[in-house]
């Protein structure tokens, strides 16, 4: 009688297989002849992998395949936990160190009042101040589609209030009833 597998088990399967190493190490070398690197960086030129298995572990280091498209492979002779502890490390201080930019928007209308305007222009001033990209974006509903000019005009007073701060990198595009544009940090 022929046993059938459960669909989730050969998903199992895949799963496993994907989340395999991605070096090859010490007896899961099988190439004929490799170029060997030795623990201080030294070449130690082409052997076969067996005798590079046993070079490795006469010193208690482990033979790991560094550039398995070369021919012959490269493999270095290393302590692999130290080398994915370092790596992982690495990663991590890349990520800490990484700064995210955020796009704050800003909405308008082509009608604002001057006092509601300069409270969105100190607004922007600060998301700039802080480092972050702004969109300043303009609505148009109804009739107010006939007057797009009023709304660049308003975005272009706009890029003029922060162009001590900011630069515009897009200029006023109209995209449905939105009028959008960008402003970035200038660098200090």
């Amino acid at each position: 009688m022929r046993m059938l597998w459960h669909p989730l088990f050969y998903r199992y399967l895949e799963v496993l297989t994907i989340a395999k190493l991605d070096h090859q190490l010490n007896e899961e070398i099988r190439d004929k002849e490799i170029r060997l690197i030795g623990a201080d960086g030294a070449q130690l030129g082409i052997v076969s992998a067996d005798e590079a298995n046993d070079m490795a572990a006469e010193q208690g280091l482990d033979l790991v395949k560094i550039s398995p498209n070369a021919t012959p492979p490269v493999c270095k002779i290393m302590d692999y936990s130290k080398f994915c502890y370092d790596q992982k490390k690495r990663e991590k201080d890349a990520r800490k160190n990484q700064k995210v930019v955020e796009i704050k928007e800003i909405r308008m209308s082509p009608s604002i009042d001057t006092n509601d305007f300069n409270t969105k222009l100190k607004a922007a001033m600060k998301f700039l101040a802080d480092g972050n990209r702004v969109k300043v974006s303009v609505r148009f509903r109804g009739r107010e589609m006939a007057h797009t000019n009023l709304g660049e005009k308003l975005l272009m007073d706009f890029a003029a209030g922060c162009a001590e701060i900011a630069s515009m990198e897009k200029n006023p595009k109209l995209e449905g009833r939105f009028m959008a544009m960008f402003l970035t940090p200038k660098k200090q």
